[in-house]
């Protein structure tokens, strides 16, 4: 969990734009990709500017802050904050809760997440070793293997992004003999190496395109 203050102050000549927020962020249910609760009393943020508040977080989490990949399970609460009769703006509270959650993720350490599926993998006897070792390299994890008739049904879990063009693969490894079913299970956090180099390859295609 992690709280953080987003101010938003700007003037330049007429009226100004001005916005506060002290918001909590914190892991959301599971299963749950956002979640936002106002538990603002008193009006110290008008209602008519919550609306803005939200919106500003779901836009920033569109492009997280590790790598630019989108944040997902986050429970935002707004307490507090502070607002002017006259200078407070939408677009002041929008700006005042993105500020405030990229604050509050550099005290909260986030990490990346990736999916992981469940494969059900078909293959003749003869096959059954190479496609467990492929499934090894891809960072898999064997559940199991069932016989059945004509070869053996491997079991394991991989996470999405190691199996792209498996098809195709297990087509090569197979000769042409093989099939498989994938579904969702749950998503994992991204090996701590693996992650640094993520994000260090996309810090350089930042720098690059600037």
């Amino acid at each position: 969990m992690a709280e953080a203050e987003g101010k938003h102050k700007k003037q330049s000549g007429g009226s100004g734009q001005y916005g506060v927020v002290q918001m909590r962020f914190e892991p959301a249910p599971e299963g749950v990709e956002f979640e936002f609760v106002n538990a603002i009393v008193g009006g110290v943020v008008p209602k008519e500017f919550i609306p803005a508040v939200e919106k500003g977080l779901k836009e920033a989490l569109v492009h997280g802050v590790l790598a630019g990949y989108p944040m997902v399970n986050l429970k935002a609460t707004l307490y507090d904050g502070k607002y002017h009769p006259v200078d407070s703006k939408e677009v002041a509270f929008k700006s005042a809760a993105r500020l405030s959650y990229k604050a509050a993720c550099a005290k909260a350490n986030p990490t990346l997440i990736e999916p992981i599926y469940r494969y059900e993998i078909f293959v003749p006897n003869d096959y059954v070793g190479a496609i467990s070792g492929d499934l090894s390299s891809r960072r898999g994890r064997m559940l199991g293997m069932n016989p059945v008739e004509g070869g053996t049904v491997v079991v394991a879990e991989a996470p999405l992004s190691e199996m792209f063009k498996y098809a195709t693969d297990l087509r090569s490894m197979s000769q042409a003999r093989g099939s498989f079913t994938s579904e969702f299970v749950r998503y994992e956090d991204v090996p701590a190496n693996i992650a640094k180099k993520i994000i260090e390859q996309a810090k350089k295609e930042e720098e690059e395109e600037e």
